[in-house]
C-alpha cells in the first residue's frame, strides 16, 4: 500500500512481489472505512511534527481563472420561459416519406 500511495501507480500496476493488487486495493479500502489510517496519521504527526520533518508554511496562490457563465452551464432567467413559448420544430420530410405518384394514399 505503501508503494502505491508513495508513487502514486494504478493499483493494477503495484508489483507483483507485494500480492495480488485487488487484496491490497480491498484492504486499503478497509482501512480507509474503519477509521486506521486516520488513527496512524493522528500518531505519527506529532512524531514528525517533533522531529522537524513537517513544514506547515502555509502558500496561498491569488491568481484566478474566469469563465463566462454560459461556459459554465448557468441559464438565463427567462432561458427557460423562452424554450417553453418556442413551437417543436416541424418534421423533415424524406424520399421515403414521400407517396410516389398514383399510389394509393395510406394512414399512418
Amino acid at each position: 500500500m505503501r508503494f502505491r500511495v508513495r508513487t502514486g501507480v494504478p493499483w493494477r500496476d503495484v508489483p507483483v512481489e507485494y500480492g495480488p493488487w485487488a487484496r491490497i486495493y480491498d484492504l486499503f479500502r478497509r482501512w480507509q472505512r474503519d477509521g486506521t489510517w486516520h488513527r496512524v496519521l493522528i500518531q505519527l504527526q506529532p512524531l514528525a511534527d517533533a522531529k522537524g520533518a513537517i513544514g506547515w508554511d502555509l502558500s496561498v496562490d491569488y491568481t484566478v481563472c474566469r469563465a463566462h457563465q454560459h461556459a459554465a452551464g448557468a441559464r438565463k432567467r427567462g432561458d427557460l420561459q423562452n424554450r417553453q413559448a418556442v413551437s417543436p420544430p416541424s418534421p423533415v420530410i424524406t424520399d421515403w416519406d414521400a407517396h410516389a405518384e398514383g399510389s394509393p394514399p395510406s394512414c399512418t
